[in-house]
């Protein structure tokens, strides 16, 4: 029998599980044998069709069910525990964004992970200093693919002093194990001035390139930098002139890996071009948006799944609806572009755009995502703005209806007498919901 056993805090109405007896309360003990130790495992080992899975009831009475079902079909277990647990970070990073939140904020917020399986369920990045052995065997056994990997640099001495941990230098054996167990991986590099750019960005590419084609690309992001950097280390923030320097840099090596190998492997933020005040690249060249969730190539989709939106719409009567799009101050001139071509495609309709200028954080602050319903109240207040307000989703704390500073979409209701409406991060679904409202 197995050595420990998991906790069942739930079981998902008319599921596998629930047509079999499995109650809240009783333990999970094995699946074909084997202990199950988190949700990676759990979800590897019930792939496939025939199972064997060991129950305890609360009396103590184990049983043992034999399970035929399809290779994708879950068993409808809800856990607790150390199951849905994440690892916590232990490094010290000089770019750290949580070291810089301001005191008071909810805790959960300063929690840092550094876990295989939030990499592999929510796309989270790893740096691999946190791991031993064990765990890469682990990945590569349960095949648990893509992995994303928060790499820098791969000067060892330069990660170690970054990432403050004297296991950063085990990167390179990590990523060289993965590669042998044909795990593909993504890499990012937060980017800081006069730290592990210049030369050492050539480096690090150079020998990133070694590790492809299971290390598929690499994203690169500028540092951000809060105003709450009291006793931290001293870092620069990118500008025009330097932002254009790294785009310069990297889009010469993308022309060069293109030539050879087919891809750009490498790609820039769209927060570089847009420091730079530069256009971002066309659509195509971003392949796929493989790392989007790096804000790789956001602009250039969004204004593809608009403009194909719009092209959609052949006909529309006139109508004399307002709406207010509320963003980031990166972002307000391509939402008003936007916005513009709306306009022009439904006559009558009046879009307003307001960047707001991020007080909570710091003015170096510039992308929507960080913006706080405190800066849109006392910001949006005492003007005339529309009934309907249209924020991102990358405003608010994923699945909620809250934002950074704890205040949520109600409190801008409230203050601001209108209705929120909540979009996602795309060009089509920002259209449909102007169409839906501002009639």
């Amino acid at each position: 029998m197995p050595c420990c056993s998991i906790n069942i805090k739930d079981v998902v109405k008319d599921s596998i599980a629930d047509e079999l007896g499995i109650q809240k309360g009783d333990k999970l003990l094995s699946i074909n044998g084997e202990q199950v130790n988190d949700i990676i495992e759990y979800k590897y080992l019930i792939s496939d069709e025939y199972l064997v899975v060991e129950i305890e009831k609360p009396d103590g009475e184990i049983w043992e069910l034999e399970i035929e079902k399809d290779y994708d079909e879950d068993l409808g277990l809800i856990f607790e525990g150390i199951i849905d647990k994440p690892k916590s970070c232990h490094n010290k990073c000089i770019f750290c964004f949580i070291d810089q939140l301001p005191k008071g904020m909810r805790k959960t917020l300063y929690f840092k992970d550094d876990d295989t399986r939030l990499s592999f369920l929510q796309g989270n990045f790893l740096s691999l200093t946190n791991m031993k052995d064990e765990d890469i065997d682990k990945i590569i056994r349960f095949r648990i693919s893509p992995i994303n990997i928060s790499i820098h640099t791969t000067d060892m001495e330069l990660r170690k002093k970054m990432l403050n941990n004297k296991n950063a230098v085990k990167l390179l054996d990590y990523m060289r194990k993965l590669k042998e167990g044909n795990i593909e991986m993504k890499g990012q590099i937060v980017l800081c001035p006069e730290i592990n750019d210049g030369e050492h960005l050539d480096k690090t590419i150079k020998d990133l390139y070694d590790f492809y084609p299971q290390l598929s690309c690499v994203a690169i992001v500028p540092v951000g930098l809060t105003k709450y950097r009291e006793g931290l280390f001293p870092l620069k923030q990118y500008n025009e002139s330097t932002a254009a320097q790294v785009i310069e840099q990297v889009e010469a090596m993308q022309k060069f890996y293109l030539n050879k190998i087919g891809t750009r492997f490498v790609f820039v933020s769209d927060e570089f071009y847009l420091i730079a005040k530069r256009p971002v690249q066309p659509y195509d060249n971003y392949e796929g948006f493989s790392q989007i969730e790096n804000g790789v190539g956001i602009i250039s989709l969004f204004n593809a799944e608009l403009d194909a939106s719009l092209e959609r719409i052949k006909q529309y009567e006139k109508v004399s609806g307002e709406g207010t799009i509320v963003t980031g101050e990166y972002a307000m001139p391509i939402l008003q572009k936007a916005c513009d071509k709306i306009m022009n495609k439904i006559p009558g309709l009046n879009l307003n755009v307001i960047g707001i200028k991020n007080e909570f954080f710091g003015s170096s602050v510039k992308v929507s995502g960080l913006v706080t319903a405190g800066d849109i109240i006392s910001q949006m207040k005492g003007k005339n703005i529309s009934r309907y307000i249209f924020i991102p989703d990358n405003m608010l704390r994923k699945g909620d209806l809250v934002f950074l500073d704890d205040l949520t979409i109600k409190d801008i209701e409230k203050e601001l007498d209108v209705k929120v409406i909540v979009c996602k991060q795309d060009g089509s679904d920002l259209v449909e919901n102007i169409l839906k409202y501002c009639r």
